[in-house]
């Protein structure tokens, strides 16, 4: 596994969306100029349920600093929607990403502990910013589904970040 460094141009890459059409990965829509994203584990994991409403929560606060909000897993179609119903979701959801672009993201696989949990390999968590200039702003990547960065303290560095010139932090000798 090899991280995307902080400040790095974000690999943009397409997905299947729910509902859909296609999500282009580090492409903001909607006429915003930055994106927040999220890479869930799937419908098997309760944490995403619980953390991804809280995505939904922030979306109009984040939309209002000019940042697209999406979220994308390895899930199939049937999954993802599933997923997206369970969840009430209304923002942009992709599915399908596949083991190569995982990687690419610089994102941990896990396989499936049983054919109960799921039935392939799937991305643990990740978030990332991309800032107006299609660089990462902010990463964050974890092996487990416990570790994940507070969305709403995203949100308000977002908004701190905007306000303030703030630069990508975390680059020194990059």
């Amino acid at each position: 596994m090899t991280a995307l460094p902080a400040g790095s141009l974000f690999p943009k890459m397409d997905v299947a969306m729910v509902g859909g059409g296609t999500l282009t990965l580090g492409a903001p829509r909607g006429g915003h100029d930055w994106q927040l994203m999220v890479v869930y584990r799937g419908l098997h994991c309760p944490l995403c349920k619980t953390y991804l409403a809280v995505l939904q929560d922030i979306e109009a606060e984040c939309a209002a600093l000019g940042v697209d909000v999406v979220a994308v897993s390895g899930d199939p179609e049937e999954k993802a929607r599933g997923f997206v119903h369970d969840v009430g979701l209304t923002l942009a959801v992709g599915y399908d990403l596949g083991i190569a672009q995982m990687r690419e993201l610089g994102l941990y696989i896990s396989d499936p502990r049983s054919p109960q949990e799921t039935d392939r390999p799937f991305p643990e968590p990740g978030l990332f910013v991309v800032n107006d200039q299609g660089r990462i702003q902010i990463v964050d990547v974890s092996n487990a589904p416990f570790a994940r960065p507070d969305l709403r303290t995203i949100a308000s560095g977002i908004k701190f970040i905007r306000a303030n010139d703030y630069p990508v932090r975390g680059t020194h000798g990059g």
